[in-house]
């Protein structure tokens, strides 16, 4: 297991793929395991990333479900789904930004309330601003940490969930009001629970890496096995049909 104690949330939308890499190499090298090679690898371009913004994006997931299960389990699948689009990822203005969005997806996702997932039990009557929040409708919690939590604007946050603006600056405003908090408050607020958090034990980006090749490979299977089964498939029905 690795553990890195990082709190920024790394990158913006104005920031380069390289810049925000070679910034998490920097900012990591006396607590990662990850070396620097020249040139820049993919494989230590996605360590490097996984490194810097893990840590954060974790802690992100568990405000947005109240579930620390779910919330590792989300950032790994950002991660692994990172992997398996690297040129993508590392073409991408916002690399972190991308993986964040997958993780959001995968932890606001409607299906996991057809599963047991244990650690589920809500937030603890103390913090009436995360109980607040986990009552929100799933939309509307994820534009609050986009944008009081990460202090993304409205513009950024619309381009990063697939809505419209005026339906984030709607969503916006309805959490405010279910946080029973002027703007400034709210802001002040969430990105006070986005800033606490703590040392996060998560798998080495390594592993992350393989089992995202695993999978791959387990998809590739599947699917030459499928289509040898439909040439059998459409073999024996040209048989029988002559």
């Amino acid at each position: 297991m690795y553990a890195n104690p990082s709190t920024e949330r790394g990158g913006g939308s104005g920031s380069t793929t390289r810049l925000t890499l070679l910034r998490a190499l920097h900012d990591t090298a006396g607590a990662a395991p990850v070396t620097v090679p020249a040139p820049l690898t993919p494989e230590s371009a996605f360590d490097a990333l996984y490194v810097y913004a893990a840590p954060g994006l974790v802690h992100q997931a568990y405000l947005l479900t109240g579930c620390r299960r779910l919330a590792f389990e989300s950032v790994e699948h950002a991660f692994r789904q990172a992997w398996e689009h690297w040129p993508e990822v590392a073409r991408d203005p916002d690399p972190v930004g991308w993986t964040r969005a997958r993780t959001y997806d995968h932890a606001l996702s409607p299906w996991h309330r057809f599963r047991r997932l244990p650690g589920r039990p809500g937030p603890a009557p103390a913090d009436p601003v995360l109980g607040a929040l986990l009552e929100l409708p799933p939309r509307h919690r994820r534009t609050a940490v986009l944008c009081d939590g990460l202090g993304l604007t409205v513009f950024e946050a619309a381009a990063e969930s697939e809505a419209s603006t005026a339906a984030v600056r709607g969503r916006l405003r309805h959490a405010r009001t279910a946080l029973a908090a002027t703007p400034e408050a709210a802001r002040k607020a969430l990105r006070a629970r986005v800033g606490q958090e703590a040392a996060a034990t998560l798998a080495h980006p390594r592993s992350v890496r393989a089992s995202s090749e695993r999978r791959l490979r387990l998809m590739t299977r599947s699917v030459a096995a499928a289509l040898v089964l439909l040439a059998v498939l459409i073999g024996v029905f040209v048989h029988i049909r002559g």
